[in-house]
Formats: C-alpha cells, sequence, structure tokens
C-alpha cells in the first residue's frame, strides 16, 4: 500500500515540477546579468505550484525513508 502512495506522490511531484515556469531562475546560468532578472513575487497560481512542490518533495522523501526502513513481509 506504501508503495502505491509513493508512486501517487511521484507523478503528482513530477506534475508539479513540469507545471512551473521553465525561465525562472536560468538567466544566470546562461550568461545572463542581473540586469535581465529582477525579483518577482510568486502569487495566486504560482505560489500554490512552488509550495504544493516543496511539500510533496518533503512528503516523497519521508515516504521513501519509510519504506527504506519498514520490514518487508
Amino acid at each position: 500500500m506504501l508503495t502505491i502512495i509513493h508512486i501517487i506522490v511521484s507523478i503528482i511531484l513530477i506534475v508539479l515540477i513540469l507545471l512551473q515556469d521553465r525561465s525562472t531562475g536560468t538567466s544566470g546560468l546562461f550568461g545572463g546579468t542581473a540586469a535581465d532578472s529582477s525579483y518577482q513575487t510568486r502569487r495566486g497560481f504560482e505560489k500554490f505550484i512552488f509550495v504544493g512542490t516543496i511539500v510533496f518533495s518533503a512528503l516523497f522523501g519521508i515516504i521513501a525513508l519509510i519504506n527504506l526502513t519498514a520490514p518487508k513481509i
């Protein structure tokens, strides 16, 4: 049962990561200057996706550790 929950959480995590804005934070990586990237506050659905990604990644890690230490039946 825990394995099924782990698979569901991983699929949700993949979807949340793919829904995030792809251009955020990559300007500095590919030679952009500080003037090219301005600080932007996350609002609305973007904030929901960001927080959801953090929550589901933590949940994924916790389930992985539980799955690792749980006795095999």
